[in-house]
């Protein structure tokens, strides 16, 4: 791993974050009341221009959440929410871009901060910007088209002159140190959210949709972080090199007495990282997903032989996979990884750097709100497109199965919900026939606002790779779980955990467990003999108190009786530094899905934290 945020460092960087949401809040409603996007009536001072964005914003808040009433008024709650947010993070992922000399004019011409002030004063070099901040963040846009938007109308609003001196205030204040760290975009979304957070835990309300990213969101440390990968990849790398050391120092490894990784051989994984597959079902901003990259690119290169450029696209392509039910961290979670892969030293030590053709990091939304009806998705096909019903029926299906997406996120089960058959078509083909859709868009006849129809065309790609990813299976399932007691909970969720999980109903984390077992690869057959071998993984960070509460007990004798436990590591109280607001021993789990011999056994380690 690289090097973490200091303590001081991290506080200067939380008390930032906090004052930059209140301040981009306060500037994204006002540009929002100029516009009179939730007033009833259309402001008569608005020009052609801004009466189209006006109805841009509209859609796109819909889209968000934002209810409409009946006399045309429309809640700002949500398209708030978002305006500030991606204002803030395009200017702070580019300052993070341009300290780490990533930040490009050109292929191959990284500018500084102080080269875009220079370049927006000329309106030749401008590119329409107003500073050389906001033109930093045109070029940050530029190079992450996937985490901002190129047809956002979000970007298209403009903070007044003295909030977003403020903001740039706020950002040029922070040192160097903070943006080289290995776990600074980690915290950023965690301090951003802290006041929301607040709020929730303050009004006492059951969480749901709306809550969930808020109350749920907290950073895995470093540390558990290394340990848990040390003992399954590391674990892997010691038993298929014996040796052979390998090229990362695995400081967390725990071995038995004959030398052997205490998690277990992993023998059913494969011999070579090529189609080794690790997914992340709660990644948050990636943090699990940077530190096995940073262990799977120096693996494959030993492996392999390959070159750092060929390693990094490899990885990138063939191991891993996230999903996050929460959109704004999808975004920092796809920047990390990319960042992780720019900054990667190829054989002279000099970063890689930023490339067009590196493959795009395989992370997508699972908690997109689909706010139309089926018939909406399905007019989305051209009568005359190919296979038209086909398409549509697909649709429809995948309308029906993520209309709970928001408060369900990587709960949503499509094998479940469908009865193993999500779509009439395999996937390659659906996604195919949708981009056939997306891509004739902007020419069907419309009977609803144009703009309506783009945004769901967009959530429908968007939940067509998150269906995908919750379809497959993976080697390794790896994540911190979210913590939420069932007295906490809506109804909905609720409902939906005890009709699918009724074992692990009573905290949302031991849902969790379930659901990550089920996307771990099944037992397979490996020899004559026909004894199995266990394929798929999982490895957690959760609460312990489960593993004596009588309200579990029923839960812990089926996951005894149907998977091997080869490693449980008690942390204790307080395991997280920044938890000062309540207390509960937490463990590092892994169970492999193999069920145990009679001779089984279980090993617990105490790490002192």
């Amino acid at each position: 791993m690289q090097n973490p945020l200091s303590k001081p460092l991290r506080s200067q960087l939380e008390n930032t974050v906090k004052a930059a949401r209140d301040v981009a809040e306060k500037a994204a409603l006002a540009a929002l009341h100029q516009l009179g996007v939730g007033d009833a009536r259309l402001p008569e001072h608005l020009d052609e221009t801004r009466k189209a964005l006006r109805r841009r914003l509209r859609a796109h808040g819909r889209s968000l959440g934002d209810v409409k009433s009946a006399d045309d008024s429309q809640v700002l709650t949500h398209l708030k929410w978002e305006v500030a947010y991606e204002h803030w993070h395009r200017m702070l992922f580019a300052r993070f871009l341009a300290e780490n000399h990533l930040l490009l004019w050109e292929p191959g011409a990284p500018v500084t901060l102080a080269e875009c002030e220079e370049l927006a004063q000329d309106p030749s070099t401008s590119l329409g910007a107003r500073s050389g901040w906001e033109l930093a963040g045109k070029l940050a846009a530029r190079m992450l088209p996937q985490v901002f938007k190129a047809n956002s109308p979000v970007f298209e609003l403009r903070f007044s002159p003295n909030e977003q001196r403020d903001l740039e205030n706020l950002l040029q204040a922070l040192p160097t140190e903070t943006f080289t760290a290995s776990d600074s975009l980690g915290w950023v979304y965690q301090f951003w959210q802290a006041k929301r957070k607040d709020e929730v835990n303050a009004s006492e309300v059951k969480i749901g949709a709306d809550e969930l990213p808020a109350v749920t969101q907290l950073f895995t440390e470093p540390y558990m972080v290394e340990f848990l990968l040390h003992n399954s990849l590391g674990a892997w790398w010691h038993t298929r090199h014996p040796g052979k050391a390998c090229p990362v120092e695995l400081t967390y490894l725990r071995t038995l007495d004959d030398g052997m990784p205490a998690a277990g051989r992993f023998e059913g994984w494969p011999a070579e990282l090529s189609t080794f597959k690790l997914l992340d079902p709660c990644c948050g901003s990636g943090h699990f997903l940077v530190a096995a990259f940073l262990l799977l690119v120096p693996m494959r290169r030993a492996d392999e032989g390959l070159s750092a450029r060929e390693a990094v696209d490899a990885v990138l392509r063939d191991n891993l996979h996230g999903l996050e039910i929460d959109p704004r961290c999808v975004e920092i979670a796809v920047f990390a990884l990319a960042l992780a892969a720019w900054r990667y030293p190829d054989e002279a030590g000099n970063p890689l750097g930023v490339r067009v053709e590196m493959p795009v990091p395989g992370i997508a939304c699972c908690g997109l709100k689909v706010a139309a009806s089926p018939q909406d998705w399905e007019a989305l096909v051209p009568d005359d497109a190919p296979n038209a019903a086909h398409l549509r029926e697909g649709l429809s299906r995948l309308h029906e199965t993520f209309a709970q997406a928001p408060l369900l996120g990587s709960l949503l089960d499509p094998s479940k919900a469908n009865k193993g058959d999500l779509f009439a078509a395999d996937y390659p083909l659906l996604a195919d026939l949708l981009g056939q859709a997306l891509a004739s868009e902007r020419q069907i006849p419309l009977f609803r606002d144009e703009e309506d129809r783009w945004e769901l065309a967009l959530s429908a790609q968007g939940l067509m790779e998150a269906a995908r990813l919750l379809d497959a299976r993976y080697h390794l399932v790896i994540t911190n779980v979210p913590y939420l007691a069932r007295g906490k909970q809506t109804d909905a969720l609720k409902k939906y955990c005890e009709h699918h999980y009724a074992e692990a109903k009573s905290d949302l984390a031991n849902v969790f467990l379930e659901r990550c077992m089920a996307l771990a690869l099944p037992p397979s057959p490996a020899d004559r003999c026909g004894e199995e071998v266990g394929r798929g993984a999982v490895q957690i960070v959760m609460p312990q108190n489960w593993l004596f509460l009588n309200g579990y007990r029923k839960q812990r004798e089926s996951l005894l009786q149907r998977f091997q436990w080869p490693l449980l590591a008690r942390l204790g109280f307080a395991a997280f530094d920044i938890m000062d607001w309540w207390a509960f021993g937490t463990i590092l789990l892994t169970l492999t899905n193999l069920k145990p011999a009679l001779d089984t056994k279980l090993l617990g380690r105490c790490i002192p934290t």
